[in-house]
C-alpha cells in the first residue's frame, strides 16, 4: 500500500501541488528555438523579408509600406482621441454652466420664499395639488428635506440614487512612436538602407537572398553586429565601420561624407545562444478551470 504523500493523497478538498502541475496550472516556461527568433533581414512589423527597408535612428528596420501604414494609423488614432477629449471638455464646460445656473435659481427661490413666505403652487388649471401632494407652509420644508436626503443617500440599489463614475479621457500625446522601441518617431527621421547582395551563387527564389558586407565581403548573419550610415544608407559590419568609417569619415561605397552621429547600430537578429543577449525563455500563465482544456497540458521541462 503506498505511503500517504501529497502525490497519492487525492481525497483533499483542494488541489495539491503535483495535481496542479499535472493539470497545467500556473506559469508554463519553454525555451525558444531558432525558428522563433527574427532574422536580421526581416521587418519588425510583418516579420517577412523586408521590401524597401527603412530604419529609425535606434536601428529598428521596417518595410517602407509597413512603417508608413503604422504611422498613418497612429495619426488617425491621435486625431480620434483629440476629438473625444475636446468633446469631453465641451461637455464638462456645459455641465459647469448648468450647475451655476441651477445654483443661481436655487438662491433666487430661497430668497423669494424667505421674503414672500410659503405659497402653494398649482401646476394645472384645476388648481390641483403639487406633485408631492403637499401644500401650505410645511410643503416646502418637507420637499426640500426629501430632495436633500435623496441627493445625499448612498443607496446603490435604487436606480435614482445609483452613483455614476464619470469616464474621463486624458489629453493624448500628439507624437507618433516607434512600434518596436516605443520612442518618439517621425517620418522625416526614417532613412532607407541598402544591403549588398551576394551574386556569386544563383538562388532558386527571391527569399533565399544572402547579403554581404560592402567592405570585407563577409556574409551577414544574425551573429554579426551591423552598422548603417544614415547619410547614405549603406550597411557594413561593425568591424569595418569602426576601422574605416569612424576614422576616415567617408562611406566606402559612395564616398559620401559621414560623421560619428551618422553611424547607426542596427538591431541584430536573434540566435539560439543565451550569450547573445536574447530573451530565449517564453512564459505563459494558465488558469485552472473546468472546461479550459488543460487536463492534458503539462509544463515543459527545460534546463537553462
Amino acid at each position: 500500500m503506498p505511503q500517504r504523500h501529497s502525490k497519492n493523497n487525492n481525497d483533499l478538498a483542494c488541489f495539491t501541488y503535483d495535481e496542479k502541475r499535472k493539470l497545467g496550472y500556473g506559469t508554463q516556461r519553454e525555451r525558444l528555438g531558432k525558428d522563433s527568433i527574427k532574422p536580421f533581414d526581416a521587418c519588425c512589423l510583418c516579420l517577412k523579408p523586408f521590401i524597401d527597408p527603412m530604419s529609425c535612428q535606434k536601428g529598428h528596420v521596417f518595410c517602407k509600406e509597413c512603417i508608413l501604414e503604422c504611422l498613418l494609423a497612429q495619426k488617425k488614432d491621435i486625431q480620434r482621441k483629440l476629438a473625444a477629449h475636446e468633446s469631453q471638455k465641451k461637455q464638462e464646460k456645459e455641465e459647469e454652466e448648468e450647475k451655476l445656473m441651477l445654483q443661481k435659481t436655487r438662491e433666487l427661490d430661497a430668497f423669494d420664499q424667505q421674503n414672500h413666505g410659503a405659497v402653494p403652487q398649482y401646476n394645472d388649471r384645476n388648481q390641483s395639488r403639487d406633485k408631492n401632494c403637499f401644500h401650505g407652509a410645511n410643503s416646502v420644508k418637507v420637499t426640500s428635506y426629501e430632495e436633500e436626503a435623496l441627493r445625499t443617500m448612498k443607496a446603490f440599489w435604487l436606480p435614482s440614487a445609483t452613483p455614476e463614475a464619470p469616464v474621463k479621457t486624458e489629453a493624448p500625446s500628439t507624437s507618433t512612436i516607434c512600434p518596436e522601441g516605443k520612442e518618439k518617431l517621425k517620418m522625416k527621421s526614417l532613412f532607407p538602407i541598402y544591403l549588398t547582395e551576394d551574386n556569386s551563387e544563383k538562388k532558386s527564389s527571391a527569399l533565399d537572398k544572402t547579403y554581404i558586407c560592402a567592405s570585407c565581403k563577409v556574409t551577414l548573419t544574425n551573429t554579426l553586429s551591423l552598422v548603417a550610415l544614415s547619410s547614405c544608407g549603406h550597411v557594413f559590419c561593425k568591424k569595418c565601420a569602426d576601422k574605416f568609417m569612424a576614422v576616415d569619415k567617408v562611406c566606402l561605397v559612395c564616398n559620401k561624407v559621414c560623421k560619428a552621429r551618422n553611424l547607426v547600430n542596427l538591431e541584430k537578429g536573434g540566435t539560439g545562444y543565451a550569450g547573445h543577449g536574447d530573451n530565449l525563455l517564453a512564459t505563459d500563465f494558465k488558469h485552472l478551470g473546468s472546461g479550459s482544456g488543460l487536463g492534458l497540458v503539462r509544463p515543459a521541462t527545460m534546463k537553462i
